[in-house]
């Protein structure tokens, strides 16, 4: 990685046009992360009906178990820390058990 000597640092008032470029990639990543989770959230939220309507239970710990694996695994091979990506998939699944228990409540 290339580092600056101070007296080659732009000033404050000139943009960083590599860092602006890299920002520009991550705002498009996290705008892509979030269109995605919401049709997750869809899909989710017609199957929590169904369970609903078929009298099924909402949390189905066989399917989380492998999910976490399949996760994990993929993340593994992505090299991505798999704990992060068991954390981040178990902090969506509970959150889409919710929406099921309460399509169980009506």
């Amino acid at each position: 990685m290339q580092t600056r000597s101070d007296d080659q640092r732009p000033d404050a008032s000139t943009p960083d046009q590599v860092l602006a470029g890299y920002r520009k990639s991550i705002d498009n990543i996290d705008a892509a992360l979030v269109h995605m989770l919401a049709e997750r959230f869809r899909i989710t939220q017609a199957v929590g009906a169904y369970k609903a309507k078929s009298s099924l239970p909402p949390a189905d710990p066989n399917r989380e178990q492998e999910q976490v694996a399949r996760l994990r695994q993929l993340a593994s091979e992505a090299e991505l820390d798999p704990e992060f990506s068991e954390k981040f998939l178990r902090f969506i699944i509970d959150e889409v058990i919710r929406h099921h228990e309460r399509a169980q409540e009506g």
